[in-house]
């Protein structure tokens, strides 16, 4: 099938589904509410959302950890609701993507309980079940980490002296690969949505998934042990072709993929190789933060955030953008002003996504500035990796829970992102109408929220409609070339190039008045500031496009 492109045209709204909107007030976002706020999205511009993952599960880590592909959690309602915001959705041109999370299932789900019912099965090679080593066999089958902190394996009670693989989390149980069942019972998987009408799939760890060895890690490294043998491996490159050739190019379709530990060779081998169509890369999410250990904080350097991003811009041809998602914290919190200039700041950052090569991705709450949740507690976290990770810090630094909690907190703790959804300053944010609430609402929601930003012109929201409109009607921020300007200090620029078209971006990182050079005769056509600005003398956090002349 001819494949329409229109990832490349489109900008994609990320929703978090048990956040988002609590239609029946249980405490749980759910899919009516989705459907509820489908006007909101296409008066914003969005052209394609993205669901985290709404299917049957345990909901140990949120719904990656699947029990069922084929239907949906009962929690955030039925196939007959989701097929409901399929259908609203299209009527307002918005496209459906859903998160394809195959490098594990859940322990619940039926393939595991089965693999792990009798010695011999077809399900026992559905996973990395395997006899321990030792005296009686109580030793884990080799010495890989967890991604989530601790060891990579986990005992099978019913089967004395086994032991199950699982990457992440201890409830998520990766599958194996290596056996073509697994890859037929996935490329099922996919007909099934896509026969549903779903335009696409965002993939979860997707370069993880294959594992090309079982051989103890000796690397020299402090976590992940074990990653040189998962982790872009040459089967994984083939595999994922292989579900494009035999599944997906049935379709207009296309995939992104979450892939962490990339280079230049590898990124382009996922687009060369029509693996996928873009990828999100995570070189940039430590500019405020150590890659070696990431629960140290360090201060935020906008050289961090915007070299790798510049270098993806260069090495790759197209790319998936994003400042927020499920996973990291609040932007404005990590790259601008979280109080003086909260507002110019969330602006400027709206600028600079926005204007990049590539599939813009917006977080939920992101179009209205949300923030971190001020004084989150290890008492109130509900996010798994947060919760393990303050445990292992506290064990191996040897500091008090509350020392390793903030360390978390500040670097890595995914409830800043998973607040309920701010839409007024009523009960609980008017997520709901009462409820409690599976996660505290942020309590800035009574100056935070959609509601009031609608209202008020010079709004955050406001400004991320204009600065949408701008983008959907541009096909130089859309389709043109890009080229970077050396780094400034705390002053960012580049240029997109189109058709004899030339626009110039210009961004102030930082809260103090900057010079900035102006070589180039130019004209401003959108920035977040109201009043003529003098480029010899940009305010704090300024952002800006300009035509060169």
């Amino acid at each position: 099938m001819n494949q329409s492109n229109e990832f490349k045209k489109r900008i994609v709204y990320q929703i978090y589904p048990s956040s988002f909107n609590d239609v029946n007030n249980d405490g749980w976002g759910d899919l009516k509410g989705i459907t509820a706020k489908l006007d909101y999205l296409k008066d914003l511009g969005i052209g394609i959302i993205w669901l985290s993952p709404i299917y049957v599960s345990p909901m140990d880590d949120m719904g990656y950890d699947i029990a069922d592909y084929k239907n949906i959690n009962p929690r955030f309602g039925t196939m007959a609701d989701f097929d409901e915001l399929l259908l609203e959705a299209n009527k307002r041109d918005i496209k459906i993507v859903m998160d394809l999370v195959i490098n594990h299932t859940s322990t619940e789900h039926e393939w595991f309980k089965k693999a792990i019912e009798t010695p011999e099965n077809k399900y026992r090679n559905y996973y990395f079940i395997k006899e321990g080593k030792g005296k009686n066999h109580k030793k884990e089958p080799n010495n890989w980490q967890s991604c989530f902190t601790g060891k990579a394996w986990e005992k099978i009670p019913s089967l004395p002296g086994y032991f199950y693989m699982h990457l992440y989390c201890d409830t998520q149980a990766d599958l194996n690969y290596s056996n073509p069942e697994v890859i037929k019972e996935v490329e099922d998987i996919l007909k099934f949505w896509l026969d549903k009408g779903v335009y696409g799939f965002r993939c979860d760890v997707i370069n993880h998934i294959y594992k090309s060895s079982l051989k103890n890690d000796y690397s020299h490294i402090l976590y992940n042990k074990g990653l040189k043998y998962y982790s872009n491996q040459e089967e994984m490159f083939k595999i994922l072709t292989k579900f494009r050739t035999e599944v997906l190019d049935n379709y207009d379709t296309f995939l992104v993929g979450e892939t962490g530990e990339l280079d230049k060779e590898s990124g382009n081998r996922f687009l060369n190789e029509r693996c996928l169509d873009m990828f999100f890369e995570f070189d940039h999410v430590y500019a405020d933060k150590s890659k070696l250990i990431p629960v140290f904080k360090r201060k935020f350097n906008v050289k961090r955030l915007v070299k790798p991003i510049f270098k993806w811009q260069r090495d790759v041809p197209w790319i998936a953008n994003y400042l927020e998602n499920h996973d990291q914290l609040r932007s404005v919190n990590r790259y601008g002003d979280a109080t003086k200039y909260h507002k110019e700041s969330a602006k400027m950052l709206a600028i600079f996504l926005l204007s990049l090569k590539g599939t813009p991705f917006i977080y939920q709450g992101e179009e209205i500035g949300s923030l971190n949740i001020p004084n989150a507690s290890l008492k109130d976290c509900k996010d798994v990796a947060a919760i393990t990770t303050t445990q292992t810090v506290k064990r191996l630094l040897k500091v008090s829970e509350s020392k390793a909690f903030k360390m978390v907190n500040e670097t890595i703790n995914r409830d800043h992102a998973r607040t309920p959804m701010q839409w007024a300053n009523t009960v609980n944010g008017g997520f709901n109408a009462g409820s409690s609430t599976w996660l505290k609402v942020n309590p800035l929601f009574e100056t935070i929220n959609v509601e009031d930003e609608l209202k008020d012109p010079n709004s955050i929201l406001n400004f991320y409609k204009k600065i949408i409109k701008f983008r959907n009607e541009s096909d130089v921020l859309k389709f043109g070339e890009f080229k970077e300007e050396a780094l400034k200090k705390d002053i960012v620029s580049f240029f997109r190039i189109y058709n004899g078209k030339t626009y110039q971006i210009i961004l102030n990182f930082s809260d103090k008045k900057v010079k900035f050079d102006e070589i180039l005769t130019l004209k401003c056509l959108i920035s977040n500031y109201d009043n003529d600005v003098k480029l010899s003398e940009l305010p704090p956090y300024f952002g800006g496009i300009f035509e060169v002349l």
